[in-house]
């Protein structure tokens, strides 16, 4: 049994964003848990753990376009390109 009644997904991308989901079950799937929680088309949905309250916190900041494109150069340079 699940100890936990529901979750809010908080997947920035996810249109489900926002909206508190029933867990019906947890999973595991490799090293990840995955909820299956109730809604979505299909009446079930799976969330891995990391898209819901239930995860970790996001990164305090985002990258920069700047911090992006010195990001771009070194994985170029390091490919040898």
């Amino acid at each position: 049994m699940v100890p936990w009644v529901s979750s809010l997904s908080t997947h920035p991308f996810h249109p489900l964003n926002g909206q508190r989901l029933e867990i019906l079950y947890a999973k595991r799937r490799g090293p990840d848990t995955v909820f299956v929680c109730a809604g979505g088309v299909s009446g079930q949905i799976t969330l891995p753990e990391s898209w819901t309250d239930r995860g970790e916190p996001p990164g305090a900041g985002r990258l920069s376009a700047g911090g992006l494109a010195a990001l771009g150069a070194a994985t170029r340079a390091l490919q040898g390109r």
